[in-house]
């Protein structure tokens, strides 16, 4: 049998609700649950609930910004540092964003970027989070 590594509030709580009705089915009447805790503990299990789905919509909405924020970097020079295949050092880019889209493994936001170095052109595909500076393109 595995086990899940996390499990949704909804999931605990209903496992929380079967475990409460068999200890009350088997309590000893001589020594009832304490009413107090039972409230206590399904109040927790909602507030951890509202957590979950809290964190749900501000992951959406952080989607949203960085979908919008790479389509306005469009037509504009980026500065990035990119690794010299040969030697392994940083080196500093600047290219035009071409593109912008999903990776659709991760999801993550990503930006296809040309850089024109005299008549080569090499193209690359930079996160949001690897451009150091925005430029518009005629400067």
């Amino acid at each position: 049998m595995s086990i899940s590594a996390t499990a949704s509030a909804s999931d605990i709580q209903t496992d929380y609700m079967k475990l409460l009705i068999t200890q009350l089915q088997n309590q000893n009447p001589l020594e009832p649950l304490n009413n107090n805790e039972m409230a206590s503990q399904l109040a927790q299990f909602s507030q951890l609930q509202q957590l979950e789905q809290m964190n749900s919509s501000f992951a959406d909405v952080l989607t949203t910004v960085n979908r919008d924020y790479a389509n306005s970097l469009l037509g504009k020079n980026v500065t990035f540092y990119s690794t010299d295949e040969q030697t392994g050092a940083l080196e500093k880019k600047v290219g035009t964003v071409e593109s912008v889209f999903n990776d659709p493994e991760t999801g993550e936001t990503l930006l296809g970027v040309k850089v024109y170095d005299g008549e080569e052109v090499s193209e690359y595909t930079l996160g949001l989070g690897a451009v150091l500076l925005v430029e518009n393109q005629n400067q």
